[in-house]
């Protein structure tokens, strides 16, 4: 019987591949981390190479750790870290430069031309905000500094696409050449309103439409892998970016569902149905999972520098030596101690999008100690998501009384309790924080008959804490306030 689902989780600092039962647990996991390469300050690359080995690592240990043949699995699913691009020979598969990552900021100037001259144009269009963070620039810089890679792309040579349209062009050994909407959304070159590769916009950014690949229901059969990854060949039966994924993850399906991924960046995300909402506070607005060619619209707000501020406190400035350290220090002091740290090491994302800010810390005195550091760290985070959601408040005309949460830091209980207590409203931590995981792997079962339909997976999905605020409203004001001001100090406009 096929009653397991493969989900590959390709992220920012690592690749995960985890096996999922029919009751939805966690059979296996595998996770390899890989390098990240700084060729300038603000610049952020992967080698490809390394993205495609660590998957097939993984996901060859998976199945050996879950005591699993091809023959057990119904359907991978695959989910991505999103925006971060690669361009390909169209025999070879092998890339032209390294990816360009999410995170890099490399096109940030001419960001703020287009943002001038093209800014409302594009929004309509893509419901974003021109910015570095999104592949249209990434693609165009390749195409405009990698030597040949214009004319070899006209001569329809190369092929772009996101990291899971990378991964399944080479699990099928070129086969498939596709993404979902998810990823295409997040371009600046889809149209979310006809659902189609925008001709201006290809125009506007000179891209070629040769590149493009195909899009699809996140939910759906994109082809088999070939039978030198498994043994056999499996079905891929989804393709969804990250954050989309976690939203289905948590199963929020429902128009003004809301959850919070606390990865190395922090991503909101709230689900508000069929109607698209048009921000006026510096969100986007982008598309859902869904298994249908019609995908509900979502309101995003996305914070560059999330979880990676305890990467920074562990590998940057050495004064923790693991990530679990930051929560045990962070409860050894009673506040702050005064110090507000912004983590603006790549600038400001939503709904800010300052991407001249650089980091900054605040308030030091000759008591400040580590531990203020750390504490201060933690709880920048959930300053930088109480930003997202009062902006998100403002956009959806709603008041938000629950926050689903997942990711790596979430697995912080003083962070939990802080967010809890700086939103006032209940912060909810599934069993299984592998919800990026978990989505994927819905989708694919949803798509290939493992499961029929939410309500029965909603049966097997279990809440593992419920972080309730216990603050006034006085000393929440005040906090806020600090933070307020410490922003002011790092801001470029």
């Amino acid at each position: 019987m096929k009653n397991y689902i493969l989900s590959i989780d390709q992220g920012t600092t690592s690749s995960r591949a985890v096996i999922f039962d029919k009751d939805a647990h966690v059979r296996a996991i595998a996770q390899q981390e890989f390098k990240q390469i700084y060729p300038k300050a603000g610049w952020v690359e992967h080698s490809a190479q390394d993205i495609l080995g660590s998957v097939m690592a993984v996901v060859a240990e998976a199945v050996v750790r879950a005591e699993i043949t091809a023959e057990d699995i119904a359907a991978i699913g695959i989910t991505n870290q999103r925006e971060t691009t690669l361009v390909w020979d169209a025999r070879t598969g092998k890339t032209v430069c390294n990816a360009i990552v999410w995170q890099c900021r490399r096109t940030a100037d001419y960001c703020e031309k287009l943002k001038k001259d093209y800014g409302d144009f594009i929004y309509e269009k893509t419901g974003l905000i021109p910015d570095a963070y999104f592949s249209a620039t990434k693609l165009k810089w390749i195409l405009d500094n990698v030597e040949g890679a214009r004319d070899r792309a006209e001569r329809g040579e190369l092929l772009f696409g996101t990291v899971d349209t990378f991964l399944m062009w080479h699990l099928t050994k070129g086969a498939v050449f596709a993404t979902d909407c998810t990823n295409a959304a997040r371009t600046m070159l889809y149209n979310i309103h006809t659902l189609k590769w925008d001709e201006e916009l290809l125009k506007l950014f000179n891209i070629p439409a040769s590149m493009l690949p195909t899009v699809q229901p996140s939910g759906s059969f994109f082809g088999y892998t070939d039978k030198s990854v498994l043994g056999s060949p499996v079905k891929i039966c989804s393709a969804v970016g990250d954050q989309q994924a976690a939203l289905f993850g948590h199963l929020c399906v429902k128009e003004g569902d809301l959850k919070n991924t606390y990865g190395t960046g922090c991503f909101l995300l709230m689900n508000t149905g069929e109607k698209p909402v048009k921000s006026s506070n510096g969100l986007v607005t982008t598309l859902g999972a869904s298994l249908s060619e019609r995908p509900p619209y979502v309101l995003e707000g996305s914070v560059f520098v999330g979880g990676a501020v305890v990467q920074w406190l562990r590998d940057g400035l050495k004064i923790i030596e693991k990530a679990d350290d930051s929560e045990t220090l962070a409860e050894s002091v009673g506040d702050n101690g005064g110090v507000y740290v912004v983590p603006a090491f790549t600038g400001l994302g939503a709904p800010h999008w300052d991407g001249g800010a650089r980091g900054t810390i605040t308030g030091i005195t000759r008591g400040t100690s580590k531990a203020h550091v750390v504490r201060a760290s933690l709880e920048s985070i959930a300053y930088q998501v109480a930003d997202l959601v009062d902006a998100m408040k403002r956009d959806a005309g709603v008041e938000i009384s629950r926050l689903a949460v997942d990711g790596g830091a979430s697995k912080n209980n003083f962070l939990l309790q802080f967010q809890s207590d700086i939103l006032n409203c209940e912060t909810v931590r599934p069993q299984t924080v592998e919800t990026t995981a978990l989505g994927a792997a819905f989708l694919a079962g949803l798509a290939s008959g493992l499961w029929n339909d939410t309500d029965e997976i909603r049966e097997t999905v279990r809440t593992g804490r419920v972080f309730r605020p216990d603050m006034s409203e006085e000393r929440r004001r005040a906090l806020l306030g600090g933070w307020a001001k410490a922003l002011r100090q790092t801001q470029t406009r």
